[in-house]
């Protein structure tokens, strides 16, 4: 009994609340480039992928196949410049960016064809 200890504000329990999401201004970026793709007819669904280490906006051309693209968002940065990148269905690196609006900008999404 004399080997108790206790243990106030412990670190290892304290959790840290992190936002493992794209934020508000990112979405709307993100949505208003979905959406003139969609109207345009080169893309038709969308789905989200939330993980502790990036979170990923996949678009398919077809609902039944793999992604077409990513446009991901990654939160364990070893370099500043992976903050935003795309990578195709692969999971090939297409363009990273620290800015997401510089990033959808610079990418040609029209002239981006899939190979098998």
């Amino acid at each position: 009994m004399n080997r108790l200890k206790l243990v106030i504000k412990n670190s290892n329990l304290a959790t840290k609340k992190r936002n493992y999401f794209f934020n508000k201004s990112e979405l709307k970026i993100i949505l208003n480039l979905y959406s003139k793709m969609v109207s345009n007819g080169f893309w038709k669904d969308y789905g989200l992928n939330i993980s502790k280490e990036e979170v990923s906006f996949n678009v398919y051309k077809r609902a039944s196949e793999n992604a077409e693209f990513r446009i991901c968002k990654n939160f364990r940065l070893k370099n500043k410049k992976l903050k935003y990148f795309t990578s195709d269905s692969q999971g090939n690196i297409l363009n990273i960016s620290k800015d997401l609006k510089e990033l959808l900008n610079k990418t040609r999404w029209k002239n981006l064809k899939l190979v098998n």
